[in-house]
């Protein structure tokens, strides 16, 4: 493969944190032992169960190469964000000897990634690791900026940490093999990239949904890395999220308490999606985004088939799960909103009543 077929994202260093890339393209692997370094003599590979034989195959790889592999096994999906398989990994770190100048590797979604990330952050006060994303969801969301986390039974990713990976490797092969309704969930994080910062995503979508609902679709590699630079941009300056880095939450308050209500079942990108619904007409109601943006979003997110309504006799619980959203400050409210097409704000303390209404437009 080429250098030029790779194509690389830098994130971080501008606010004094260590940089990283994000390589995007085809046949990656091969990148793996240069990240991880002559330094480690271990690697950890974390996997999901989905994942087994991809885990092995990337642990026989670099036994090969010279390194102590172990292939650490954990539950699919968010089953894996608990304390119990975070326990289990420490475990397994500790009976393998594993030491500061090791690595660990998480390959598989963004549950996976943010997993792998939360136990290196942890292990010996932060070890490197390296995230290898499988699916849409990791690529362009949970695999950069360096957010690791784990659920709790009070809300999602309520215990975490901020612990940038050495790097970041997005595989497009792995997308080929993606159930469809896994793929399009991804593509809520793409389109909220869009809404927020760079339009060129929903008119790239909006030129031909059922192409966007693919991996063999023309914009696939250009969709993903758009939503990557997005990311990039905004968590290089605001890593631990002091500030603009909040933006990248667009939908997410309500979308977290739809997740917990439904115990994470729901695809995170089903959610997120509801989640836009409601903050664009949040957005509309206190006078901050135009009728025709407003709008957009069911239109773009219903196109690629993507849910814009959930149960509307669960506002009661669904408002105080959102109490206890990291954006929350006290027991003030706050959401991101748009002023316009890439223009997102914060909107803190709004109305109960216009919370009411907005969840009106995605009561089904």
């Amino acid at each position: 493969m080429t250098e030029q077929s790779v194509t690389r994202i830098p994130v971080g260093g501008t606010d004094g944190t260590a940089s990283y890339e994000v390589l995007v393209g085809r046949q990656l692997l091969g990148e793996l032992p240069a990240l991880i370094g002559s330094a480690a003599r271990r690697v950890a590979v974390l996997h999901p169960e989905a994942l087994a034989g991809t885990g092995e195959a990337i642990a026989e790889d670099l036994r090969a190469e010279g390194y102590e592999v172990i292939a650490v096994q954990v539950p699919n999906a968010e089953e894996a964000k608990t304390a119990e398989v975070a326990a289990y990994c420490w475990k397994a770190l500790g009976q393998s000897g594993f030491t500061r100048t090791d690595v660990i590797v998480g390959v598989g979604g963004g549950a996976t990634t943010d997993l792998a990330g939360f136990v290196a952050a942890t292990w010996l006060r932060g070890v490197r690791w390296i995230a290898v994303p499988t699916t849409v969801l990791g690529m362009v969301d949970a695999a950069v900026g360096g957010k690791t986390g784990i659920n709790t039974a009070e809300g999602k990713n309520l215990v975490g940490s901020f612990h940038p990976p050495t790097g970041v490797l997005c595989d497009l092969a792995a997308l080929e093999s993606l159930p469809v309704n896994d793929y399009v969930s991804g593509l809520a994080e793409i389109i909220k990239a869009g809404f927020i910062a760079d339009p060129v995503i929903l008119e790239l979508i909006e030129a031909d949904p059922e192409a966007a609902r693919t991996p063999a679709g023309p914009h696939t590699a250009e969709l993903i890395e758009r939503s990557i630079r997005v990311k990039a941009e905004v968590v290089s300056g605001d890593l631990k999220e002091s500030g603009r880095r909040e933006i990248l939450n667009y939908g997410h308050t309500l979308a977290h308490a739809i997740e917990k209500n439904e115990r994470y079942k729901w695809r995170h990108g089903a959610a997120v999606s509801v989640g836009m619904v409601f903050a664009a007409e949040l957005g509309r109601l206190a006078g901050r985004l135009d009728d025709a943006t407003a709008d957009r979003h069911a239109t773009v997110l219903a196109s690629v088939g993507l849910p814009l309504t959930y149960r509307g006799d669960q506002w009661p619980r669904l408002l105080e799960t959102m109490k206890v959203d990291k954006k929350s400050r006290g027991n003030l409210l706050r959401f991101i909103v748009l002023d316009g097409l890439g223009k997102p704000n914060t909107l803190e303390g709004p109305d109960p009543a216009m919370l009411l209404a907005a969840y009106g437009e995605v009561s089904g």
